[in-house]
C-alpha cells in the first residue's frame, strides 16, 4: 500500500520511526515532511497529505503532531478526505469498518510509540465494512462535500 505520511515537529520522531515501521512490513511510503524537529506549522504538512489521498497518488495518508487534532482538522477540508484522529484499538478499527477513513490522524507526544505503532497497523489491516449502513452514511458524507465543497 502507497501511504502519504507527514508531520510538524511535534510528531516528527513518531513520523520517523512510523515510516520505518511500514516500509518494514513493505508499504511505499511518501513523506511529505516536516524534514526535521525544528519548529513547523502542521497546516502545511496536513494539506500535503491529504492532496495526496484525495487525489489518489496515495492509497492513505497518516498525520503526526502532538495531539493529532489540528493535522485532522486541516486534512477534513480537503474534499475526499474522511480523517480521523483515534486513541484507541477500538476507534482505529471503527473508524475503518464504520467511516471508511482514509486519513488517520495520531497524536505523537500524548501516547506512547507503541500504542501509535499499534493503532496504524490495526486502522491499515482493517477493511470498511461495506454494510449497507455505514456505506450509506459515507455516502451521505460525500454529499455535503459536494455541497458545501463547490470550487
Amino acid at each position: 500500500m502507497k501511504i502519504a505520511i507527514g508531520s510538524d515537529h511535534a510528531g516528527f520522531d513518531l513520523k520517523q520511526a512510523l515510516a520505518k515501521h511500514l516500509e518494514e512490513q513493505g508499504h511505499q511510503i511518501q513523506d511529505v515532511g516536516a524534514p526535521n524537529s525544528e519548529p513547523s506549522d502542521y497546516p502545511l504538512y496536513a494539506e500535503k497529505v491529504a492532496k495526496a489521498v484525495a487525489g489518489r497518488e496515495a492509497d492513505r495518508g497518516i498525520l503526526v503532531c502532538g495531539n493529532g487534532i489540528g493535522m485532522s482538522i486541516v486534512a477534513n477540508k480537503v474534499p475526499g478526505v474522511r480523517a480521523a484522529l483515534v486513541f484507541t484499538e477500538k476507534m482505529a478499527r471503527d473508524t475503518r469498518e464504520h467511516n471508511d477513513s482514509n486519513v488517520l490522524s495520531l497524536a505523537g507526544r500524548d501516547l506512547p510509540l507503541e500504542t501509535n505503532l499499534k493503532l496504524a497497523d490495526i486502522w491499515l489491516k482493517t477493511p470498511f465494512s461495506n454494510l449497507d449502513r455505514h456505506s450509506r452514511r459515507v455516502g451521505e458524507i460525500k454529499a455535503m462535500e459536494k455541497t458545501y465543497f463547490k470550487s
